[in-house]
């Protein structure tokens, strides 16, 4: 598992977990992108919106809070939190995007990665 923390998450299960705390939060549209073989710098997206700039800040903080709490992991950075609009948390095998609706339609990341096998969880 790489990241920070001792963490003993491998991808898959730290995807899982991440997807969990997103629907905990009520997040919408969840979708699990699996990139393994297609790019080197991660193995999955977890995408994900809230239904507004404040839900998208809770999902995104929940993560955070979660992951540190739980399983003493950090991610290698977060951006975009100010605004709230487009928050990109990066826990190397695993990135977490979380939008608001109209960021989201507006960067069609799922359209950008249509070729890699993906799942919905909400």
């Amino acid at each position: 598992m790489s990241g920070t923390g001792t963490s003993t998450l491998d991808a898959v299960a730290l995807t899982d977990r991440i997807a969990a705390i997103a629907t905990d939060r009520k997040a919408v549209d969840i979708r699990v992108i699996d990139l393994r073989g297609i790019v080197s710098y991660t193995d999955f997206f977890v995408i994900c919106s809230g239904n507004s700039e404040r839900q998208a800040k809770a999902i995104q903080d929940a993560v955070y809070r979660q992951l540190k709490d739980e399983e003493g992991l950090l991610p290698r950075r977060v951006e975009g939190e100010r605004e709230a609009r487009w928050i990109l948390l990066d826990y190397l095998d695993c990135v977490v995007h979380v939008f608001t609706p109209e960021a989201r339609e507006y960067y069609r990341l799922e359209q950008l990665w249509g070729e890699a096998p993906a799942r919905s969880l909400g």
